[in-house]
């Protein structure tokens, strides 16, 4: 499957500044810039940079970023399943993950993770996927946000519904180890009815035997 990337911005005004929120970002590009200091969910933000620039490189890779001039304040990224995990097993190409969606703590509270969202579904080439992720609670700022794992998760449902991945059920171990960790998806308009069959038989193992 090939995974043309047709770039898309908007820009977001603030108070103090404007947001630039564009993407996919080629990895040439986004190497230039500077993460910022808060951006520590993962990694440090250097080695988040790193690892953002060789997802770029990626033929399926996608990086959608915010940016105040030339540093980057938040991003979202898409790429093939870890093949350790379960979502790889079905050797999917048109299978992809949002793996990790992150805004810096300053710059909360102007809904950038919704816009990096929106930025990220205005490619048509998006309607050919089924884009998953997982939201574990261990993951989740709870301390930052003063939010209780509900209250978070909530969150983390209403930013996800605004780039049109929804609630799917799954008998996936680490997902069911916890209530509150979730599986959301969205299935593109293109993707075929045996595409839909075969992401049915990756969420329930149990019910579906090979």
């Amino acid at each position: 499957m090939e995974h043309p990337k047709t770039y898309y911005s908007k820009t977001i005004e603030r108070e103090t500044s404007s947001i630039l929120i564009e993407g996919p970002v080629p990895a040439s590009e986004l190497a230039n810039y500077t993460f910022h200091e808060g951006l520590t969910a993962f990694r440090t933000p250097e080695e988040q940079k790193q690892a953002l620039v060789e997802i770029a490189d990626l033929p399926e890779g996608r990086i959608i970023i915010a940016r105040a001039n030339e540093l980057v304040v938040g991003y979202v990224t898409y790429l093939y399943p870890d093949p350790l995990e379960r979502w790889s097993e079905g050797k999917m190409d048109n299978l992809i993950e949002l793996g990790a969606i992150e805004v810096a703590p300053p710059f909360r509270g102007c809904s950038l993770g919704k816009h990096l969202l929106d930025v990220s579904m205005m490619d048509e080439q998006m309607e050919n996927y089924i884009i998953i992720t997982t939201e574990y609670y261990w993951h989740w700022d709870l301390k930052g946000t003063k939010k209780n794992v509900w209250e978070y998760r909530k969150m983390m449902e209403k930013m996800m519904n605004a780039g049109g991945l929804v609630w799917f059920a799954t008998d996936e171990p680490e997902i069911s180890s916890h209530p509150a960790n979730c599986l959301m998806a969205r299935i593109g308009k293109h993707v075929s009815p045996d595409s839909i069959e075969r992401f049915d038989r990756l969420r329930f193992h149990q019910r579906f035997m090979y």
